[in-house]
């Protein structure tokens, strides 16, 4: 299925009449402005204008300012956080999932729930319990989901059955992708194996790893770091096993990403949300397929990544406008121009049962169900507790550089990573 813009704008219509104009929009003489900032202008950019375009041609009494997008989800986190103090929020802001618990513990956020219960929309948009929990720090709504995603692996599959693989039967444990990918490193033809990206924004790669073997962040009183236990060991070894069996190169996801568009590279580890620009960039050099992330425990579970769109307006008004954008935005008509811009998830299950939305998209693209037949594990994005959450984010990736860089042992590294974030978790009060 080819993704243009009518496409994008068709399911958009034929959900239209399900969700009208709400009648306080439709009286209002004086336009209402609410200004919204997202992040990771590569993958948003367009889709959030299309977005905020299609809304107020729905809701003439609303006017949507988009704010410049920032980086990444630390970015528009130290960008919010900063509007803090000089006042200067946006109504509405879109952050990944790891960072409502430190906008909660500010008191940032307003709680979404009472819009919801006050709304007899909200039974009509979709959204299920279990994917509602992934909006939800302390008791409240943070936020409602906006697009979600799980990490996969994607083949060349031109390589993959050059050395003797078959891309339709594709590996289930780590073994046997460093074997594939060992098969297909050759320098001498300009072929690199495989690429694991590990810098995903948020420890998220890392968190997969050790939660795909079964282990966890910190313990139960988070008190105390749990990833240097057997699971993180494990992981961080894989890592170096990467790195010395399968010749994983230390590059950036920049030079991954050209190496794998242009096929010279056989598997990259990658968010789910990157598929629809694979597509785009590869445009038929090669048959991409792509599998899910090897699972390594009877008790393993995936991180959901994504983003989920949150309120910060405090002003009456402004709020009204805001969660009529936010339900726009995140549900059926929203959720169907998502998927069909990016490769992410959707947070409504509607889109996915309707015919005239995208039902056919994804019989159409199998590659998009993957992630979809991973919710059996899915789990939430860990977000750090405390004042120092960022500042573990940057750790752990210093850490994780050295042994991708094989300037540390696994092992040591590992140690010396658990006794730093130790040090930066809250102090446990009496």
């Amino acid at each position: 299925m080819k993704v243009t813009r009518r496409n994008m704008l068709k399911g958009a219509a034929a959900v239209g009449g399900a969700l009208a104009m709400p009648s306080y929009l439709r009286a209002q003489s004086a336009e209402t402005e609410i200004s919204v900032q997202y992040s990771t202008p590569v993958l948003f950019k367009e889709l959030q204008e299309s977005i905020a375009r299609d809304f107020m041609a729905k809701n003439p009494g609303v006017k949507v300012t988009l704010r410049a997008p920032e980086l990444d989800y630390e970015a528009i986190l130290q960008r919010n956080l900063r509007d803090v103090i000089t006042n200067n929020l946006p109504d509405v802001a879109f952050h990944g999932l790891n960072r409502q618990r430190t906008l909660e513990e500010r008191n940032i956020p307003v709680d979404l729930k009472p819009f919801m219960d006050a709304d007899p929309q909200t039974k009509e948009l979709g959204f299920s319990s279990s994917l509602l929990s992934l909006g939800q720090v302390a008791g409240k709504q943070t936020g409602i989901g906006f697009s979600l995603s799980t990490p996969i692996l994607y083949y060349n599959a031109d390589l993959i059955k050059a050395v003797g693989g078959d891309p339709d039967k594709l590996p289930s444990t780590w073994d046997d992708v460093l074997k594939f990918a060992a098969a297909v490193h050759d320098p001498a033809k300009n072929r690199t194996g495989m690429f694991f990206d590990w810098t995903i924004t948020g420890n998220w790669s890392w968190q997969a790893l050790v939660l795909s073997h079964g282990g966890s962040m910190l313990d139960p009183t988070e008190t105390k770091a749990a990833f240097t236990e057997e699971p993180g060991v494990t992981s961080i070894r894989l890592l170096r096993r990467m790195v010395d069996e399968a010749k994983m190169p230390d590059i950036k996801p920049d030079t991954m990403f050209q190496d794998m568009f242009g096929g010279r590279m056989g598997i990259s580890m990658q968010s789910t949300a990157q598929l629809t620009r694979y597509n785009r960039e590869i445009g038929g050099r090669f048959r991409l397929v792509c599998g899910r992330f090897p699972l390594s425990s009877p008790n393993a579970r995936l991180p959901a990544g994504g983003n989920v769109a949150m309120m910060f307006t405090k002003d009456a008004a402004k709020q009204k406008a805001a969660w009529e954008f936010i339900k726009f935005a995140c549900g059926p008509i929203g959720a169907t121009m998502m998927v069909n811009a990016t490769g992410y998830m959707p947070a409504t299950t509607i889109p996915a049962e309707r015919e005239d939305l995208l039902a056919k998209f994804y019989r159409d693209n199998p590659n998009h169900l993957v992630s979809i037949k991973q919710q059996d594990v899915i789990t939430g994005w860990y977000a750090f507790p405390g004042q120092n959450a960022l500042r573990i984010t940057d750790v752990i990736n210093d850490h994780i550089q050295t042994v991708v860089a094989k300037r540390g042992e696994p092992d040591a590294t590992l140690a010396s990573m658990g006794k730093s974030v130790q040090a930066m978790l809250p102090k446990r009060q009496g």
